[in-house]
């Protein structure tokens, strides 16, 4: 194991967030991101969760300066199993470390949104 983070997001909080800066949304998700399979709009839970895996792969990477939100995206099988895509300044900061595999977990109850990430080598 190279590197864990964990990462909580009150969904409230983040949903103000995002209602306070609507240009917010286009510089955290990817468009896949913002999206469910369907098509549809994702939900404000589901985004903080993301957002929180965002903050959670900074932690698993040392929390170095100048990773960018967009170079970290959470995909989902087909199982419905996140899995991480990185490029950009986080795959480079990955290789650094020797990162090989990410593990990732969303949960979002109660008002709260988490992920947990492992960095694998």
């Amino acid at each position: 194991m190279i590197g864990v983070g964990i990462d909580v997001a009150e969904i409230d909080r983040f949903e103000e967030s995002l209602r306070r800066t609507p240009q917010l949304a286009g510089r955290l998700f990817s468009e896949s991101e913002l999206l469910l399979p369907s098509g549809e709009r994702r939900g404000v839970a589901s985004l903080a969760a993301r957002f929180a895996a965002k903050e959670a792969v900074a932690k698993a990477l040392g929390a170095p300066v100048g990773l960018r939100w967009a170079d970290a995206e959470v995909c989902v099988e087909d199982s419905g199993q996140p899995r991480l895509r990185v490029r950009g300044t986080v795959a480079a900061r990955a290789a650094e470390l020797g990162v090989r595999t990410w593990h990732v977990s969303l949960s979002h109850d109660a008002g709260v949104a988490s992920a947990v990430v492992i960095a694998e080598g």
